[in-house]
């Protein structure tokens, strides 16, 4: 299937797209709500404002994906893989991202509020200024991550690995940071939590 096919095929109802096989095609600003792209291959394609709220992409290979300021909010990407994927200011907000694969992906100003991110791999992902607010990062792997200046507000870190990462001018009001080791993380010009800011004084 090439990305005017699905386009046709979309339009005419067809919502079921499992196991797709569609590597470096040109979809930006489509219209493909609700789709479900499950098991498929999207690597090295363009989704740049495509329109994919309520989608599912359990499972699917967006490796190096263009999904700039693309709608994926309230989107089902359980043990996606989108390692280097290019998601600046996407909207993700309320998205299910439980176990999926971010290495290296770029979510400089992106919107997660509220989205679930437990236990996913953002090991050296750019997530400067992002939208973080009561986002699920419960046992997130944030190695090497940079979150200069994101939103973390209220935001649940607990057991998150935040070793080397950088934080600096984070807001981390209210979030939850129950057994995670602070020790070499840059927090410098950071909102930490009070409970925090006593253990630190």
């Amino acid at each position: 299937m090439n990305a005017e096919l699905l386009i046709q095929a979309y339009a005419r109802g067809e919502r079921e797209f499992l196991q797709t096989h569609l590597t470096k095609a040109h979809l930006s600003e489509a219209q493909l709500m609700g789709a479900n792209f499950a098991s498929a291959n999207l690597s090295d394609t363009n989704f740049s404002s495509a329109n994919l709220r309520g989608a599912n992409l359990s499972a699917a290979l967006l490796v190096r994906s263009t999904l700039w300021a693309a709608d994926l909010s309230r989107s089902t990407l359980i043990q996606s893989i989108l390692h280097q994927a290019n998601l600046i200011r996407a909207n993700l907000v309320a998205a299910d991202l439980h176990r999926a694969e971010l290495t290296g992906a770029d979510l400089r100003l992106a919107n997660l509020q509220d989205a679930d991110l437990s236990h996913a791999n953002l090991v050296g992902a750019d997530l400067r200024y992002a939208n973080l607010s009561r986002t699920n990062l419960a046992g997130a792997k944030l190695r090497g991550a940079n979150l200069t200046g994101a939103d973390l507000c209220q935001a649940d870190l607990c057991q998150a690995d935040l070793t080397k990462a950088i934080l600096a001018r984070a807001n981390l009001q209210d979030a939850n940071l129950q057994e995670v080791d602070l020790v070499g993380v840059d927090l410098s010009a950071a909102i930490l939590p009070a409970g925090l800011l006593s253990e630190l004084a």
